[in-house]
């Protein structure tokens, strides 16, 4: 074959053969390739011999590499037609263009003999708006070259207005296809819809065309026979090797009167139209529409405009047109006629007022609806029936076979045959994914049917749901059967639909439903279904449907997690007057018949949620999240390096992009909420349609990571984008024009923050250097510089050279104040004077990580590294809310434009929304995790420290506070209660204990005996003495009531922690990895053990007081016995720090549990592990236990274990396996108090809430 390779596709293949080596199956790219004969059987048996599957793909390239263009073309095509598409993508670049010869000057790529061949031969010009779909050309140009050495068919075929006529006319636009392939030229024929009378006019007057030398002086053909043979010699004898094309084919009979073994051409809506014909035959579908680029590409050259400058309006258009060139074109031609018109026509499409959209063009049919309706009309009756039951299908969703044989009740082949006929007639498109078919309308094809069919078509979707109940009214769809996914999706719409609200209100408002679709699906589809029918549900029961919304809504951060949470567990945290609860209860009571665990939160009562809306949908850290400025989506970016668009209302995902190479620092909406721009680690801004997720603009200047990006505020400016970096700069873009128009010079180090003044006319920025600087936006600069550091020269942490990192900037909405945040503490400047207006220290133990004005308040939030956000007002310079709910170190929190609304994002994957008023209600103390908790028979007694520095006695079962006491000086670390409920203790940072009466609430005795803070306090037995200990190493014996002490001293690091033993014994641990065992009457020290190299993290006594074990940083665990200094058994297999460790009552088992969240059960006497507590599938990043575990309990009967971590598991001792896992609120849990019966376990998590657990017991 002489002809080589062109060398930019040799090259292209060269630089991914790697990829395409690994991951290509070549059978089925060589069964394409054979049939385009690009490759020859002997190349395929090559490629066989090979032994591996990444041989065979080498062999096959190494093939491909010796053979010309037509090899590439068709490797390429058989890559996108197999799936392949990311590997079609690496070679599409080097797709061969096909050049004139011979020294040929095209003009647009089109030479003088090709306008020649075209011309003589009818076919049309291009239109007078063109834009190219090179890829569609291509695959026509492709299978053109099939006929140049034979007669056949090659038969492009798809949907009215798709473009199949103005693509066959651009393929024939090139000079080495019609002069290798036709150089007997091109004869275009258009036909259309033809009786028998109409077809021998069109026959006739092809045979005049031809027979312009009048060979036969005889009369035209009188009948279409005579006029078949005629053209049959016309072809063969005077243009041999030329090439009919016949437009627009309705009827297969009509292309028998062209059967003449010539090269043929058809443009059809019908697949099978050449079925009834002989000879080779080609197929081209084009299913898909315009580009959402190209699509306005069209619309820009008919109003003459840029793309940039077209009307919001216009993306509108293009989505309804749905792809159509046709469609797209009309609505062209007529704007450029009525360019005031986008609203006018937007709007007939989307009441698909078919008919009001008419123009002039050379399309056979004057409105969309008649080009349509005709391809319905020719459709048998029966047929036409079926077709019509498609009008309750829903846009862009595959629909599978199954689902159609429950509709028709028919078997799947039958179902699957006059599915057929519809795709071959382009009324139907398939979808084949191995065995399955999956079947859809175009867009358009819908909404025509739609409004065809609007009086019925409430009966048709009740036809729907009738015969879905008729086929499950036994059992639901499961994940195995091919439909399920179809019905979970759309029965609710249907019944809507059907206006069959009793069947709709049943079925939203069962927790079974609700079970099953959210473990398929997640939540935020039910959300949207609750938000979308909530006119329908709320005449059946307004507050059922609220109940069920909220409940899904607070928990879809949990509901879209692997392992799948028990949703009965979590329907029995609901209040008890909601129909979840009601529901859950039934349910939980029949399952704890059947031997199941369930749990309930008993004093749930006294929680209330200030959140509106969970959401999960990154995979790792959350950096910022931002409204839209109509607050209908949120835009998210993180360290997964996805930009993510979803739904405020109800947390349901639009948009996916991955967008940069590493982290995603930075995300925001344009005022007109059409672009959204990221920033990254990458160093890199990019600018995306905030609909398509389309990129628009690139942005490469800054040298360093780009930490911020912010749009300017109002449409009345070009769309301005600031963004800021490492590298010290500040830079303003400008999207219209496509450039940097400004960079601002002055810091001296990273700048983590830019702001644009409510008015557009300053710039506030913020650095690591310590400063704050103002700057104008039209000139670029600097105004005024603020240097923070000075603010914190006079402080207690203040040393030389400290870094002040100012982190964050906001403007009030008048833009007369400007916030920088900087550690702990917000500085609010006048922007005029520059003066220091306040400076209000936020929180000793944590650092701001962003700050956000309220737009119509005088409120300003705070994101903290300690999980929480808080609200303050800078009138009054006081704190009006605390909002806990994060898991981790909160990133970002941003209001919406109204104010109503903030959102937050954070280390835990999660975005949480807030309502503003509903936050500032709420009461901000909250609760400390070191509690103490009695079990006086029935009841339970907590006493626990708040956030204001008090003790409260509390009700365990009905959350209500029996008492508290006065706020303290100094930060309360621990307390206890007396075993008579008489007395309680606590003490405090600064190393005192007090003694105080629980009836009166004052203090009886206080002493301070520790030089450090008091980690651990406990009375002994009769109440009369309190032992503490401290992190400076000692422990402290006093009987407060006779003021007598004794200083336990010998451990050389922090005692956390120790337990009392018989006869007036203490066993004391340390971070110095000893356990000493005293005599708390005389002080002395009877036992010292050095455990551990590491630090002692816990112990545990054996119940018969016989043994007892340590766990360690050291990662082991030790048993010991208390008659012998010699460890019994050293346990080892844990991969973390082992924090926690348990007896059982019957002192045969020993639970461990570490920092990776395992836990693992051990034989007492014989040191041998007995089970691995096992990890369910669990999502990336977390521990089988969402963290540490920090508490272990057995049962009386030692057959089950209760735990405690990032949330609470019961298991199955015997066999591992876990019963029931609590999701808290917050995480972090330290504590487990367990009741002597196991019934109850009392715990507080890092939120401040408290959970007092009771088992179910069947029948209660």
């Amino acid at each position: 074959m002489g002809i080589r390779m062109d060398l930019n596709a040799r090259s292209y293949l060269l630089q991914n053969c790697k990829s395409l080596e690994r991951d290509i199956k070549t059978s089925y790219i060589m069964d394409h390739m054979i049939a385009d004969e690009a490759l020859t059987l002997q190349d395929e048996e090559k490629v066989k011999a090979q032994t591996t599957q990444r041989e065979r793909a080498a062999m096959l390239l190494e093939i491909i590499l010796t053979k010309d263009d037509h090899a590439y073309i068709s490797f390429y095509n058989a890559l996108l037609h197999e799936g392949y598409k990311d590997l079609a993508a690496l070679l599409q670049d080097g797709i061969p263009i096909i050049s004139p010869r011979n020294g040929k000057n095209p003009v647009d790529g089109v030479t003088s003999f090709v306008k020649t061949v075209l011309c003589e031969g009818g076919v049309p010009q291009r239109p007078v708006v063109f834009v190219t779909r090179p890829e569609l050309t291509k695959t026509i140009q492709q299978k053109l070259y099939r006929l140049k050495s034979d007669s056949g068919w090659v038969i492009v075929y798809g949907m009215a207005g798709c473009g199949k006529s103005v693509l066959t006319a651009e393929a024939l636009r090139d000079h080495n296809l019609l002069k290798d392939c036709f150089p007997g030229g091109v004869h275009w024929v258009s036909l259309g819809k033809q009786d028998k009378a109409g077809l021998l006019m069109k026959l006739q007057n092809l045979c005049m065309r031809l027979d312009q030398d009048v060979t036969f002086l005889q009369r035209p053909p009188l009948n279409i026979e005579e006029a078949k043979d005629r053209l049959r010699w016309l072809m063969l004898r005077k243009y041999p090797r030329s090439l009919l094309v016949l437009d627009d084919i309705w009827d297969s009979w009509v292309l028998k009167a062209f059967d003449s073994h010539c090269q043929i051409l058809i443009t059809s809506r019908d697949r099978s139209v050449a079925d009834s014909v002989s000879g080779n035959k080609y197929e081209v579908p084009l299913e898909s529409g315009l580009p959402h680029d190209k699509a306005l590409e069209i619309l820009s050259l008919f109003v003459n405009m840029e793309i940039m400058e077209l009307p919001e309006k216009a993306d509108s258009i293009v989505r309804e047109c749905k792809g159509s060139p046709l469609v797209v074109s009309l609505i062209g031609a007529l704007l450029r006629d009525f360019p005031n018109r986008w609203e006018y026509y937007h709007k007939q499409l989307q009441n698909k007022q078919f008919k009001r959209i008419r123009k002039s063009s050379s399309y056979d049919y004057e409105a969309l609806n008649e080009a349509m309706s005709i391809s319905v009309e020719m459709l048998r009756k029966d047929l036409k029936d079926y077709y019509t039951d498609l009008s309750v299908l829903q846009k862009d969703i595959k629909v599978p076979s199954k689902v159609f044989c429950i509709l028709w009740d028919m078997e799947t082949e039958e179902a699957e045959d006059i599915l057929q006929e519809f795709v071959n007639k382009s009324l139907l498109f398939c979808d084949r994914n191995g065995k399955s078919f999956r079947y859809y309308l175009h867009d358009l094809q819908l909404d025509f049917l739609t409004e065809k069919n609007r009086s019925q078509l409430q009966e048709l979707h009740k036809k729907a749901v009738h015969q879905y109940k008729r086929h499950y009214k036994h059992s639901v769809p499961n994940s195995s059967q091919e439909d399920c996914m179809y019905w979970y999706n759309f029965l609710a719409y249907h019944m809507a639909s059907a206006d069959m609200h009793e069947e709709l209100c049943a079925l939203l408002f069962s927790l079974d439903w609700i079970k099953t679709k959210t473990e398929l699906l997640g939540p935020a589809h039910l959300i949207h279904e609750y938000v979308e029918y909530s006119r329908i549900l709320d005449q059946k029961d307004t507050i059922v449907r609220e109940n069920f919304q909220e409940f899904l809504s607070l928990n879809g951060h949990l509901l879209g997690r692997q392992p799948f949470p028990d949703i009965v567990q979590l329907g029995l945290c609901q209040p008890e007057d909601s129909e979840v609860y009601r529901q859950a209860k039934l349910q939980a009571q029949q399952e704890c018949a059947k031997g199941s665990l369930y749990v309930e939160w008993i004093n749930k009562k006294a929680t209330k949620n200030s959140y509106r809306l969970v959401v999960r949908p990154h995979k790792d850290a959350v950096y910022h999240a931002c409204f839209s400025q109509d607050r209908q989506r949120i835009a998210s970016c993180g360290s997964d390096k996805t930009l993510q668009i979803f739904k405020a209302e109800s947390g349901g995902k639009l948009l996916e992009v991955k967008a940069h190479d590493d982290e995603v620092l930075c995300c925001a909406f344009s005022a007109d909420d059409k672009f959204v721009a990221t920033c990254s680690a990458d160093k890199k801004v990019k600018v995306w349609n905030s609909r398509t997720g389309q990129l628009v603009n690139l942005f490469e200047e800054h040298t360093e990571q780009v930490n911020c990006c912010q749009f300017n505020h109002t449409n009345l400016h070009p769309y301005l984008l600031a963004t800021c970096s490492n590298d010290t700069f500040i830079k303003l873009w400008d999207l219209n024009k496509k450039y940097c128009r400004n960079t601002m010079f002055g810091h001296m180090n990273s700048v983590t923050h830019c702001r644009f003044s409510p008015d557009d006319q300053y710039m506030a920025s913020c650095s690591t250097d310590g400063t704050l600087k103002l700057w104008h936006v039209h000139s670029a600069n600097e105004l005024k510089t603020i240097d923070m550091r000075g603010y914190f020269r006079n402080t207690d942490e203040y040393y030389d050279d400290m870094e002040v990192l100012v982190k964050c900037c906001c403007w009030s909405s008048d833009g007369a104040t400007v916030i920088a945040a900087a550690k702990n503490k917000l500085f609010l400047f006048d922007v005029k004077t520059s003066d220091l207006l306040a400076e209000i220290l936020i929180n000793s133990h944590s650092t701001i990580q962003y700050c956000d004005f309220c737009p119509n308040s005088q409120m300003v939030a705070v994101a903290l590294s300690h999980y929480s956000v808080e609200i303050w007002d800078i009138k009054t310079y006081s704190k009006t809310a605390d909002c806990r709910g994060h898991m981790s170190w909160v990133h970002c929190v941003t209001f919406s434009l109204d104010g109503s609304l903030f959102l937050t994002s954070s280390d835990d994957q999660t975005i949480r929304i807030w309502e503003t008023n509903k936050v500032c209600k709420s009461s901000a103390v909250v609760l400390k995790r070191e509690i103490d908790v009695l079990f006086p028979g029935k009841e339970v007694i907590v006493l626990a420290i708040d956030s204001l520095k008090r003790l409260q006695l509390i009700s365990g079962r009905s959350g209500q506070t029996l008492c508290q006491t006065d706020a303290q000086k100094h930060f309360i670390c621990c307390c206890c209660l007396s075993e008579d409920l008489q007395t309680a203790a606590f003490g405090d940072k600064d190393g005192t204990v007090k003694v105080l009466s629980l009836s009166s609430g004052k203090t009886l005795k206080s002493r301070t005996g520790h030089r450090k803070a008091v980690q651990h306090c406990q009375f002994t037995s009769d109440g009369q003495t309190l032992l503490s200990s401290s992190d400076d190493s000692t422990i402290q014996v006093w009987n407060w009531q006779s003021d007598d002490s004794v200083l336990l001293k010998g451990h050389t690091e922090p005692v956390k922690n120790f337990r009392l033993l018989e006869n007036s014994k203490l066993l004391s641990w340390s971070f110095d990895g000893t356990v000493k065992v005293w005599n708390i009457v005389t002080g002395e020290m009877e036992r010292d053990l050095a455990c551990h190299e590491y630090a002692i993290l816990s112990c545990a006594i054996s119940h018969d007081a016989t043994r007892f074990s340590t766990a360690s940083a050291d990662k082991t665990a030790k048993i010991w016995s208390f008659e012998s200094p010699s460890v019994l058994h050293t346990l080892s297999g844990h991969e973390g720090c082992v924090r926690c460790c348990a007896f059982s009552l019957d002192n045969e088992l020993l639970a461990t549990g570490d920092d990776n969240g395992e836990i693992r059960i051990w034989n007492v006497s014989r040191g041998e592990q007995l089970h691995l507590c096992s990890r369910a599938p669990i999502d990336d990043g977390e521990s089988a236990h969402g963290g540490w575990v920090t508490d272990l309990c057995f049962s009386p009967d030692s057959k089950m274990l209760v735990s405690s971590g990032g949330y609470v598991k019961w298991w199955n001792v015997d066999s591992g396996q876990p019963l029931q896992t609590f999701y808290t609120n917050g995480t972090n849990l330290k504590f487990l108090h367990v009741s002597p019966d196991f019934k109850v376990c009392v715990t507080v998590d890092n939120l401040g809430i408290l959970y007092v657990l009771q088992i179910m017991e069947y029948g209660l």
